[in-house]
């Protein structure tokens, strides 16, 4: 019986999610208002507000959920052979920042970065992916790839701090851009990890 109320609020909690997720996949972040999620939810504004305090923090829900499951499916490939193939695996996730700044000031507030505030599965995902990126950095030093004058934890920080500044750049346009992201990010990281070892033959 205590069980009830519980499981009442978790599917609750998912209806307003999904509904969140069908007003973003048709007008996008931008466009998403309370108004219209807790009205197709059949509830209460109240009861929204119970559950994630604001707009933004149900943003922050979402959001988090798909770093995760980017991070998720990165955990499931080898590591890279070349700083290309690290842009690639990055690529995926800079795209989905890029298309919205909403997305990327929710990352940056709710990560903790620049400001209190923080969500704790984007808190996670943050520092996640950069575990993840060192541990790739770790494998191209291994393999002469990239340069070892560094921890792979720095490095991995500045390629953190570089997606921060191309997407900074991008969204402080006054014009809109259809270049990738990834050719704005890719100049940066070759530099940053490029291996400054002299080779046999090289004075």
């Amino acid at each position: 019986m205590t069980r009830a109320p519980q499981q009442r609020r978790l599917e609750t909690r998912a209806k307003l999610i999904n509904v969140a997720h069908e007003i973003i996949d048709a007008e996008g972040f931008s466009n998403l208002r309370v108004e219209d999620v807790v009205q197709r939810a059949g509830v209460a504004k109240g009861t929204l507000f119970s559950h994630f305090k604001d707009k933004d923090g149900l943003l922050a829900v979402i959001v988090g959920q798909q770093m995760t499951q980017f991070l998720d499916q990165l955990e499931k490939l080898p590591p890279p052979t070349n700083i290309e193939a690290l842009l690639s695996y990055i690529e995926p996730s800079l795209n989905y920042v890029a298309s919205d700044r909403v997305i990327f000031d929710l990352l940056l507030r709710y990560s903790g970065s620049i400001s209190n505030h923080s969500d704790e599965v984007i808190t996670a995902s943050f520092y996640r992916q950069i575990e993840l990126c060192a541990g790739w950095i770790a494998a191209l030093q291994a393999n002469g790839v990239v340069r070892t004058t560094h921890s792979p934890a720095l490095l991995s920080e500045g390629i953190q701090a570089f997606l921060n500044q191309v997407l900074a750049i991008r969204f402080c346009q006054n014009t809109p851009t259809s270049e990738p992201a990834l050719n704005a990010l890719r100049p940066f990281i070759q530099a940053w990890l490029a291996d400054e070892t002299p080779k046999p033959g090289q004075d």
